[in-house]
């Protein structure tokens, strides 16, 4: 490396360091923003599914839709439907089921997926990451060569699976949230995935410069601890993870991701118990990592995507967000200094379960119902 990449890469370092810096010095509340009726985009229905979870484009501008019943689809952008074959079985109740997707970064010459999914087992559930090669011929499609590549042990929990699935920038890690399934006090026990932020090779294998890799087990593969129901994980443009998670009664939270941190739950929150018991906020306990931005009273947030496209401008690296409980499209803008604020919520008449952007830059939205609506949404024309 030359002197001038060298000097290059030190400042671009420093500059996401005193971003990082910034982004810790004060949680933000946005939980009494209130929903726009008015939009800046057209929205256009284009199929139904039976509660449907998660969006996933492929290179070809074509999606994977799961429903948390446990049904995978092929969408084209009219809205043709195949249904993907072999799955698994899926124990689906309440908060579990089928639940995120995502294609492999090399899925253009190995045509392999992720999903995550809980399973039926002797002690209750499992949360359950496999992978599989997605083969289409004709009118048909199925998954073959499926593969478990990472199963919660020990299994048991009740909802608030987490399951979402992001890849880092390079393509090399595969880094999956995994919620406390109702037993609040296991996201502070590093022998349980539950309340964890894993990274993982792509077979599922542990990577040896993760945080705590000399432990072996569970801690081996933990990226950072202490979160409760995270249902929103992805890169921002500038190589940054951010995570957001349904806090209890308040305490929505939108964090930093950095390695090895501990994010508190269920020690400290910005919400309280449902019942009205207090939790010390997390301005109590500073060696636990603050939120960026936190909701109270709460949005239940639920997708993650962070924009970047030709179609909204104005929007470029802003990270867009399904809103279950205010049923609406968030989107949360970041300032010259990296810290983010909620910018826009547009009210959309229906609990928001998440978001993708397409290759072209349009934004898809799906509803959380039974039927869920697949939602294409692109600039407003001026004449309306």
């Amino acid at each position: 490396m030359t002197w001038r990449k060298t000097f290059m890469a030190s400042l671009a370092m420093a500059a996401t360091l005193m971003c990082n810096s910034a982004v810790r010095a004060q949680s933000i509340n946005a939980g009494d923003h209130m929903a726009s009726a008015t939009r800046p985009f057209a929205v256009q229905p284009v199929a139904e599914f039976d509660t449907p979870w998660a969006i996933a484009f492929l290179p070809d501008g074509r999606m994977l839709v799961t429903e948390k019943p446990g049904r995978i689809f092929l969408v084209s952008q009219e809205g043709q439907k195949i249904e993907i074959g072999n799955m698994p079985e899926v124990a689906a109740s309440g908060q579990n089921g089928l639940l995120d997707i995502a294609p492999s970064p090399d899925f253009a010459t190995s045509s392999r997926i992720y999903f995550t999914y809980v399973a039926p087992d002797d002690g209750g559930s499992r949360l359950v990451l496999s992978s599989a090669t997605l083969s289409v011929s004709g009118d048909g499609a199925t998954l073959t060569d499926r593969t478990v590549i990472w199963r919660q042990t020990p299994g048991g929990g009740g909802g608030q699976p987490g399951g979402i699935i992001a890849f880092d920038p390079k393509g090399t890690h595969l880094f999956l949230t995994v919620g406390d399934r109702m037993r609040p006090a296991s996201a502070q026990d590093p022998d349980q995935a539950r309340g964890k932020v894993l990274r993982l090779n792509l077979d599922g294998s542990t990577p040896p410069d993760n945080p705590l890799a000399g432990k072996g087990g569970i801690q081996a593969q933990t990226w950072t601890t202490g979160h409760r129901n995270p249902y929103g994980l992805a890169f921002a443009p500038d190589g940054r993870l951010w995570l957001h998670e349904m806090g209890p009664r308040g305490g929505d939270e939108l964090n930093l991701i950095e390695p090895g941190r501990n994010y508190g739950w269920p020690v400290v929150s910005n919400g309280d118990e449902y019942s009205g018991a207090k939790i010390p906020d997390h301005d109590t306990r500073p060696e636990f990592a603050s939120p960026a931005v936190y909701w109270t009273p709460v949005i239940a947030p639920a997708g993650l995507a962070f924009y970047e496209g030709p179609m909204f401008p104005q929007w470029q690296g802003s990270a867009l967000i399904g809103g279950l409980a205010v049923h609406a499209l968030v989107r949360v803008a970041f300032g010259s200094d990296g810290r983010p604020d909620e910018a826009d919520r547009w009210g959309m008449g229906a609990r928001i379960r998440d978001v993708a952007v397409a290759p072209d830059g349009a934004v898809w939205i799906i509803e959380d119902d039974e039927p869920g609506h697949l939602l294409r949404l692109t600039p407003e024309r001026p004449d309306g």
